[in-house]
Formats: C-alpha cells, structure tokens, sequence
C-alpha cells in the first residue's frame, strides 16, 4: 500500500512542476497532485499582490498626506472596475474551463476572445469619464480643494489606463480556467516586480525623468500592468499556452458574448454585496474611535496574508470543477471541491491556532497603542473561530463558479451578508452597546452560515447541470 505522505524532495519537485506549469491535465489522476499543481501558483500570485500594495503605499507615504488620501478616494472607485473585472473573471475561467475539459480548444478560445472584447469595450467607457473628469470624481469623493490640485493626475492616469487593470484581471482568467496557473502567475510577477522598480523613479525623479510625485505610482502602475498584458497577449498569439488566438479568431461572436455576460453578473453581484458589506462594517467601526478603528484595520490586513493559500485552493477548485463538468466527469468534480475544501480547512485550523495563542504579540508587531493592540487582538480571536468554517466556505462558493453557476453565490452572499451580517453587527455593537465585538462575531457568525449553506446546496447536485 502506497503512503500518502509526501517527503521534503517530492515536495520540491512537486512545486517546480507547479511554478513551470509543466502539468496541464487535471481530469485525470491524483486530485491531491492536482489541488498542488493548481493553488502553489496562485497563492504565489496573491502574494506578489500584497507585497506590491504595501510597497506602494510605502512609496506614496513619502509625499504627502494628500497623496496616501488620493490613493484611498481613487481605489474606492476603481473598486467598480474591479468588480466588472472579477465578474468576467468568473465567467472567463468557468466558461474556458469547460470548454477545455471537453478538450475543444478551439471553443475555449473563442471564448477567450469574446471576454478581451467585453473588457476593453468596458474600459474604453471608464476611461472617457477618467480621463475627462478626474477633478469631478475626487470632488464627488469628498476631496478638500488641496486634495484635488495635487492628485487628480493620479486618478486620470489609473482610471484612464485602467483597461490594463481589466485584461491584466481577465487574460489571467483565462489562463487559469485552462490550467495554465503559472502563466498567470509569471504575468503577476513581471507586472508587480516593474511596478516596484518603476515606483521611485516616477514619484520622486531620477535622471532626466522628473518627480511626478503621487502621479508617478500611478504612471508606474500602468507601465507595468500594461507591459504585463503586453506579455499576455504575445502568449495567447503565439502559442506558449493551452489557449491559442489566432488573427482570424478576432471576430465578435454574440451568442458567446451573451452567454459570458449572464454568468458574470452573478460575479459581480457578489464582489459588490461582499465589497458594500465590508464599508458598512467600517462605517459601525468608525463610531469607536480611531484606536479601535486601527486594531480593527491592521487585524484585518494580517488576515488578508493568511487567506492567500486558501484563496489559490478556492481557484484551483473553481478550474477542477469546470473542467471536469467538460470532461464529463461530476463525479470527481464533486471530489475535488470536499479534497480541496478539506485541505483548506486544516490548514485555516492551524493558522486560527496562532492567532488564538499570540493575537496580541501580532498586533504589537504593528502598533503597540494599549487600545489599538486590545481590539485588534479581539477582531483576530472572534474571527479565527470560524476560520475553519471560512476555509471550507471559501472553496465551495468558487466551485459554485466554476461550475457558472454564479447566482447561487450571490443570493448566500446577499442573505449573509445584508440580511443577518449588517443589521446583527448594528444591533449588537450599537442598540445593545456590546461595542466592537459585536461587529467581530456578526462577522464570524455570517462567514460560518455562508460555510453552512454553500455545503447544503452543493449537496443537491444543481450545480452539475448548468451550462455555460
């Protein structure tokens, strides 16, 4: 009988495999090898997120006040680019996904294209308004007249060049939905890695470039990403994928561009409940002070790191899942999502451990303010109970999409997280004055019920005969 223990070495050669994308074929096999193969890249890819989020703002820190004040204002609008992105992601990967289980590549290029087309013709519309009233936007923001002055150039450049934004989300979609987690992975690290090197040089001058100041993370931004897409594009033309165009495939296909539209507006309603939910939350925060409102921030951000693994298993489920529907094999796409689920589970219990053990020594690594460190330290112990239950939920609600069955998801979501989240969070922290700990376990209690019913629904099976 074969051990299922993997040693240091297998492993090793395992995450070479995983980072090369030399494995391509996930209908077959071991699920385990599989679930490896696909989360190693996309936790990689998350992670190169992160570290270039904290080095911007690091980077803008520097210039002013207005400038880190600019950053937040335009993020919170690009939050809609966003979401039209990560909804078309969804349909992108499931549609592709399916289409490459059922070995009909070319179907899963087609498809490939019809989402490139939807992006830009998405991007094209924000950039106009970007490009044309940057200072309106701001103003519409709240920005104070000095905050404008100084930082509207950034938000004209992001917002007029955010169709990098769209495709670098989109392409990358595309690649994962096909198998190819490293391609996305290596597009990151080149989009990520320029835009680090790119940030000082455009914010504060160097050479005959002159200090754009808050401008230049935005002109550094788009530099990369934009090279990125550049990258992705020259894979997808000339064949280092899965997924292959063609100049003759550059036809608009409507029945195809329909279908990719109504799977991705469950997409979108779910990055827009989930992302509103969070504001509201931080609106409840807001009425504790700053001290609490800080301890709950940098809780919150440690988490943030602590979810990437099981975020890159929730993708590498959502891709099983599609492929495996195409290969025609539900079976064992039903046993990817509870191996998958399993694995992020055990491994959400273990890092609920540390935070229950050494919350505090974690937040005073950050801020050591008596008040920041007691509440930050409370938001990670209440939330880590239900971590496990996060960890499982996670995974579950992207196999619902990976299947293209995304308006499942959106109704758990709405109910979850409007109907019991916000209103249990205002009536314990604010009606029945149990302070920022009722906002923490409205929090836990939501995610666990989401855990809950995603289980109870995908045991029903619907999800096996969507089509998409």
């Amino acid at each position: 009988m074969q051990s299922n223990k993997i040693s240091l070495k297998q492993f090793i050669q395992y995450f070479k495999i995983a980072v090369t994308g030399k494995e391509q074929e996930f209908t077959t096999g071991s699920i385990r090898r599989a679930v490896f193969m696909l989360s190693i890249p996309m936790i990689l890819e998350m992670l190169m997120e992160s570290i270039f989020a904290i080095v911007d703002i690091m980077y803008v820190s520097q210039v002013s006040v207005n400038a880190v004040a600019t950053i937040g204002l335009t993020e919170s609008v690009i939050t809609l680019v966003y979401a039209v992105a990560i909804g078309l992601s969804m349909a992108a990967t499931a549609v592709v996904a399916r289409r490459v289980g059922e070995t009909d590549i070319k179907g899963a290029s087609n498809a490939a294209v019809q989402v490139i087309f939807l992006g830009v013709f998405v991007a094209a519309i924000i950039s106009v308004i970007g490009i044309i009233y940057p200072k309106e936007i701001l103003s519409l923001m709240g920005a104070e007249p000095d905050l404008i002055a100084e930082g509207y150039g950034y938000t004209q450049v992001l917002l007029g060049g955010n169709v990098t934004i769209m495709l670098l989300f989109l392409i990358n979609a595309i690649f994962r939905g096909a198998g190819d987690a490293s391609v996305a992975m290596w597009t990151l690290i080149l989009s990520n890695g320029l835009n680090i090197i790119l940030d000082p040089i455009f914010i504060f001058g160097f050479g005959p470039i002159p200090a754009y100041g808050v401008e230049g993370a935005a002109i550094a931004t788009t530099i990369g990403r934009g090279t990125a897409v550049l990258f992705q594009l020259i894979i997808l033309f000339y064949g280092f994928s899965k997924i292959k165009i063609a100049v003759k495939d550059l036809v608009l296909r409507v029945g195809i561009m329909m279908n990719l539209i109504k799977v991705s507006l469950g997409g979108i309603g779910q990055f827009l409940i989930g992302t509103s939910s969070w504001v509201f939350l931080m609106r409840i925060m807001s009425d504790f002070g700053s001290e609490v409102l800080a301890g709950y921030t940098i809780a919150i951000r440690v988490m943030m790191f602590t979810l990437m693994p099981a975020w890159g298993m929730s993708n590498a489920a959502a891709t099983l899942v599609g492929q495996n529907l195409g290969a025609k094999k539900p079976e064992r796409a039903e046993k990817s999502v509870w191996k998958t689920g399993k694995y992020s589970a055990i491994f959400m219990g273990l890092v609920s451990i540390i935070y229950l053990v050494f919350a505090p020594q974690i937040i005073l690594f950050f801020n050591a303010t008596p008040d920041v460190v007691k509440y930050g330290s409370l938001c990670l112990r209440v939330i880590a109970a239900g971590y496990i239950f996060y960890g499982y939920g996670m995974v579950v609600i992207n196999a619902f999409n990976g299947a293209g069955d995304t308006k499942t998801p959106t109704y758990i979501n709405f109910v979850c997280f409007w109907l019991l989240q916000l209103p249990f969070a205002y009536v314990m922290a604010i009606t029945l004055d149990f302070g920022p700990s009722g906002v923490f376990w409205a929090i836990t209690l939501a995610e666990v019920l989401i855990a809950v019913i995603a289980i109870i629904w995908f045991k029903k099976g619907n999800w096996k005969r969507v089509e998409v």
